[in-house]
């Protein structure tokens, strides 16, 4: 009877093992597990039944250890869906960050390159307002220079004019002159008046206004010259002329015609 009771013990106690494990057995597993402890119990209670009428031999029963499917096997479909909506969500939240990110630094890059086009734009306008007022301060000057120009010519001009002017009232007034002497007297011409006359032909203004510095000096170059060649050929005649004169010392004629024009030379010559 004990062995009975410790036999109907273990079983219970198995029993009550197997329960919690089917519980986390699938379902055809579940049944399967229960039809097999079933039977196991009614062959147990004709066992402990007919031991008090017939011993019957004692047979061996592997205990049967129900299939265990491990935890990290499981297969939960709304877990797995769950982990997957997560990823889709951790991946689609990094490719909106990525594209914010690169949205940003495209902004940040246009903003750039519209301060610098903005910053080149002035440049060129700085540039093109300086080479304005220089090409205006060039035709300011340019102007004024033409106008000056333009005033110095104007001016020589008209001192041109009246040098042209008072030359010709000179020579109106000794051709005037001249012909008031004709009609007193019809005399001849002096070596004097005959001077005066050659004199103002050859006397000619001098228009140094224009000229260069090369010019000018090329002109009294020539003027240094022909004032040299006239102060020459005044001594060679004023040695002529006292060679003459102490030639014609010893002649009674020399108070004549030929002694009074030779005078008249020397004075001529002197007032040169």
């Amino acid at each position: 009877m004990r062995r009975g009771h410790r036999k109907s013990l273990k079983m219970s106690s198995r029993k009550g093992a197997s329960e919690e494990q089917r519980r986390d057995l699938p379902g055809p597993v579940q049944e399967t597990e229960e039809a097999k402890e079933q039977a196991a119990e009614d062959g147990g209670d004709e066992e402990y039944g007919g031991e008090e009428s017939k011993p019957k031999p004692k047979l061996f029963m592997p205990n049967l250890i129900p299939l265990k499917i491990p935890d990290g096997e499981k297969v939960d479909f709304d877990d797995i869906h769950r982990k997957r909506m997560e990823k889709d969500l951790t991946e689609l939240q990094t490719l909106i960050e990525a594209h914010f990110v690169s949205r940003k630094k495209e902004e940040e890059e246009l903003l750039s390159l519209a301060d610098r086009m903005e910053k080149r734009r002035s440049e060129r306008a700085e540039q093109l307002r300086i080479r304005t007022e220089r090409e205006k301060e060039r035709q300011a000057r340019m102007a004024e220079e033409r106008a000056r120009k333009e005033e110095e010519e104007n001016r020589k001009r008209a001192e041109d004019d009246v040098k042209k002017k008072k030359s010709l009232s000179n020579m109106l007034h000794f051709g005037g002159y001249l012909q008031k002497t004709e009609r007193r007297g019809g005399k001849k011409q002096t070596e004097r008046e005959k001077k005066k006359m050659i004199l103002a032909e050859r006397r000619k203004p001098l228009n140094i206004d224009n000229l260069s510095e090369d010019k000018l000096r090329v002109e009294a170059q020539r003027l240094y010259n022909w004032i040299y060649q006239l102060q020459s050929e005044k001594f060679d005649l004023q040695e002529k002329i006292k060679k003459q004169k102490y030639e014609f010392q010893g002649s009674k004629n020399w108070k004549g015609d030929a002694g009074w024009k030779m005078e008249i030379k020397i004075r001529e010559l002197h007032i040169v």
